[in-house]
């Protein structure tokens, strides 16, 4: 059995690269007030990775993170904003990767969208993805 090809990604401006040795879990398009106003959209496109599958590259100069409620940080670049990942800090082992800033293809689509009780009033959910008032069940 061969390694999964690592995953890399990074920031807009580029000052910020990682790789990712592991696979993401399950894509989720969480549409909470808070990663609506982080992305700047109707909804963030998330998925979890191990954060010991998690390796900055370059960029821990600029990689900042701003606690968006108790206990929740948001890791951004500071020199162009790209959001990069989240964590919550009862739940150290688990980052929440910002799907959008992988360079590498991946094979793994949305699963749900979450938070669907504050979703955007503009925004109308027109797939047959499974909706979520809160976060996808099983999530610990």
């Amino acid at each position: 059995m061969t390694e999964p090809t690592p995953l890399t990604g990074g920031c807009l401006c580029g000052a910020v690269r990682y790789r990712i040795d592991g696979e993401p879990g399950p894509i989720v398009l969480c549409h909470c007030s808070l990663c609506r106003k982080a992305q700047g959209g109707a909804f963030a496109v998330n998925a979890p990775v191990r954060a010991a599958d998690f390796h900055l590259l370059a960029g821990a100069e600029v990689l900042t993170a701003y606690a968006s409620s108790p206990g929740k940080w948001r890791s951004f670049c500071a020199r162009c904003g790209s959001p990069i990942h989240s964590r919550r800090d009862d739940r150290p082992e688990v980052l929440r990767l910002r799907i959008g800033t992988l360079d590498t293809p991946i094979a793994g689509r949305p699963a749900a969208h979450i938070h669907v009780a504050s979703k955007a009033g503009w925004w109308t959910i027109d797939d047959d993805l499974p909706q979520h008032a809160g976060v996808e069940p099983g999530r610990a």
